[in-house]
């Protein structure tokens, strides 16, 4: 099988995460994938290959050549919640003209080169892209096919030299939650590289601070008709405290190391409205003045509408990996000599998002994260060049041969 055969495959299985669940893994149905590559991974001779109570599949390739680290692979089974992977269909759009693609003729759906005007990049290569309908799942199970192809190589080739290679495919990493049951232990990996981040040559060792924020508006309900300095809106009073953040402080106006303040979610009667954000900072000072920012909104609405009119429940979701990722910079320079010996322009960059390495660094497995070269993730748009997967195998294999 090969790499575009995998992928294929492992998209047609579903599994998108759910945040309202709470079980590990979120939804049963991520348990389908993980059965089926601890099939593969035991037919190509990593015995050990189980998947655990959680939904977590962990595999040993031994060494054949002594005295080299033992390092991992990582990649999540999950898809976004935020597009339908329900019944995917994909299809290759083979040596790619630099024009729009027309997804859905019948619903008119085309990924516009105005709109994604970096598919340029990949004129007269071969594009994977979905219907229009769902998303296509590159974000990760490119990263997965890439890993498991990368092993089947070195099963396929024992001549190579390499040292003990450790694989774990998590779940419901899209919902923040894919190393909360990982044992860093047990895996055993000196350190390790996920294999989730973008266009090919991405390597990135920095991601945001995060935290979530519920907030409950108490509101009061009247006949209008008797409203008067008695009734309190709770939406009005949502869009109050929308109001009082920062309104280019949003992701559409943010890039790079700018932090924002995120609306995920909103919905409310009169009586009571509910608002989900999260907060992002790559700056720590930064990201807890931001929290502060939250409360201080909080108070003042309190205190303009009533003691308890306005509640908030705030938790840290994990931290940037960059004070972890330091004191190892040789599996950086590792990550760099891999790409250059594989044709590949390294893009260092800070990930304006999260991945499972960043609280896997903070458990002591430092895993800074390498592109698994997809497109507009958790999108209908979505695509993958099926080049930049067989880069990111190559950069896996010369990882694995230059320890």
């Amino acid at each position: 099988m090969d790499i575009v055969e995998r992928f294929l495959t492992y998209v047609g299985v579903w599994t998108t995460s759910d945040d309202s669940s709470e079980q590990t893994p979120s939804t049963a149905r991520q348990l389908d994938l993980a059965h089926l590559l601890v099939d593969e991974l035991q037919a190509m001779g990593l015995n050990d290959a189980q998947v655990d109570e959680y939904g977590y599949v962990t595999a040993t390739l031994p060494a054949n050549t002594p005295n080299k680290p033992t390092i991992g692979f990582i990649a999540h089974m999950d898809t976004s919640p935020d597009a339908s992977g329900k019944d995917i269909h994909p299809r290759i759009v083979h040596q790619y003209d630099g024009k729009d693609i027309v997804l859905n003729a019948e619903r008119n759906i085309v990924l516009q080169v105005s709109q994604y005007p970096e598919i340029r990049h990949y004129q007269g290569q071969d594009l994977i892209v979905t219907d229009g309908t769902t998303l296509l799942g590159a974000d990760d199970k490119a990263g997965i096919a890439e890993i498991m192809s990368a092993i089947a190589h070195l099963t396929a080739h024992p001549e190579i030299a390499h040292g003990t290679v450790k694989i774990a495919f998590t779940p419901d990493e899209e919902i923040g939650r894919g190393a909360d049951h990982f044992d860093v232990a047990r895996f055993g990996a000196d350190w390790a590289y996920t294999v989730d981040g973008g266009a090919v040559g991405e390597l990135e060792y920095e991601n945001f601070n995060a935290a979530a924020a519920d907030i409950v508006i108490h509101g009061l309900n009247v006949h209008p008709g008797h409203a008067y300095h008695k009734m309190k809106n709770a939406q009005l009073i949502a869009h109050r405290f929308i109001s009082m953040l920062p309104e280019d402080e949003i992701p559409a106006e943010t890039q790079g190391y700018e932090g924002f303040f995120h609306l995920i979610g909103i919905s409310g009667t009169v009586e009571e409205a509910k608002m989900s954000f999260i907060v992002r900072d790559h700056d720590h000072d930064h990201f807890e003045a931001r929290k502060q920012q939250l409360t201080t909104i909080v108070r003042v609405l309190n205190s303009q509408y009533g003691a308890g009119t306005v509640e908030i429940n705030m938790r840290d979701q994990y931290y940037n990996m960059l004070q972890q990722i330091a004191p190892h910079q040789h599996i950086i320079d590792l990550a760099l000599q891999a790409m250059q010996q594989a044709d590949v322009t390294p893009k260092v960059q800070p990930i304006r998002g999260g991945t499972d390495g960043a609280q896997l660094s903070f458990k002591g497995l430092p895993c800074p994260n390498l592109f698994a070269g997809g497109e507009n993730f958790h999108s209908r748009f979505e695509y993958v060049p099926v080049q930049s997967m067989q880069k990111a195998m190559q950069v896996i294999l010369n990882i694995i041969q230059l320890c």
